[in-house]
């Protein structure tokens, strides 16, 4: 479990995170991996709704809800701290190749940013070590690979290189 590499897809506000996310996930399933994935909400966040059971066994004072169906499995857990991705991969990613997070830009794991020169002058992550790709149009200067966005499969093909050897 500990293995399972995580990547961050960072980048500031409207660039197309969710968008690039939208298209890395299908290429990395087309070529095998189980992708798990982690979108970070600094501003907290609702996935139950008042009077729906779940809901309703939360508000009596359960600590983990578990909503489960043929098809799919829901957690809603207290959380006592904003949990770093490996906390979180260690608590219920376990079947997967690869975890792909949006968000979490001030973290350590590696990163691609998503950028567009016609919302911001410069990158987010341009003194950022863990930065190991830039999607998106080309700054003036940048120390790391750099893929126009629809460059899906070669950036698939930086991940698997650098994090995805012999995982399948």
């Amino acid at each position: 479990m500990k293995n399972i590499p995580i990547i961050s897809i960072v980048g500031k506000s409207n660039t197309g995170k969710t968008t690039f996310m939208e298209k890395l996930i299908p290429e990395l399933v087309r070529r095998g991996y189980r992708v798990g994935t982690i979108k970070h909400d600094v501003h907290g966040f609702e996935i139950d709704r008042e009077g729906k059971d779940s809901y309703r066994h939360k508000k009596a004072g359960a600590a983990v809800t578990i909503i489960s169906s043929p098809h799919k499995v829901a957690v809603i857990a207290d959380a006592e701290k904003d949990h770093e991705p490996t906390e979180l991969r260690d608590l219920y990613l376990h079947n997967v190749d690869i975890i792909i997070t949006e968000g979490y830009k001030r973290n350590n794991y590696p990163k691609i940013e998503v950028f567009r020169s016609d919302l911001y002058p410069e990158i987010l992550c341009h003194d950022d070590e863990s930065l190991i790709a830039l999607v998106g149009d080309k700054p003036k200067e940048v120390r790391v690979p750099h893929f126009p966005p629809e460059a899906v499969t070669a950036v698939v093909d930086l991940i698997e290189e650098r994090f995805l050897k012999g995982k399948i």
